[in-house]
């Protein structure tokens, strides 16, 4: 069964961190390139950053370049987000999925940047 599990959101203050992860299941992680994405209360899905099959290059949204870092750990079919000098308008949900050719989205992680 093709699933995609996200975890590691939480309540973080501004200028804080939080490390999301993702583990895949169900087809070749190592075969495709991921992503994270995010929602955010009334507004439209955004692609967050995006890191090839072995994680040879990445991109990141202009907002998360320089605190975010995505990495992948195709040993364990794990995708991960540091996220350092979180802002409140990193709140929103976080969602995996891959880069191209979507799967089901899975049930996100809530991140919440709040003092």
């Amino acid at each position: 069964q093709v699933q995609l599990v996200e975890s590691g959101g939480g309540l973080v203050q501004p200028g804080g961190s939080l490390r999301l992860s993702c583990a895949a299941s169900g087809f070749t992680f190592s075969n495709y390139a991921m992503s994270w994405f995010r929602q955010a209360p009334g507004k439209e899905r955004e692609l967050v950053a995006a890191i090839t099959p072995y994680g040879g290059n990445t991109n990141y949204q202009d907002s998360a370049k320089g605190r975010f870092t995505i990495s992948r750990d195709n040993a364990k079919n794990t995708l991960y987000l540091q996220m350092n000098s979180l802002k409140p308008e990193d709140t929103a949900v976080y969602y995996c999925n891959r880069r191209v050719g979507y799967l089901n989205w899975g049930q996100g992680t809530q991140v919440t940047v709040s003092s």
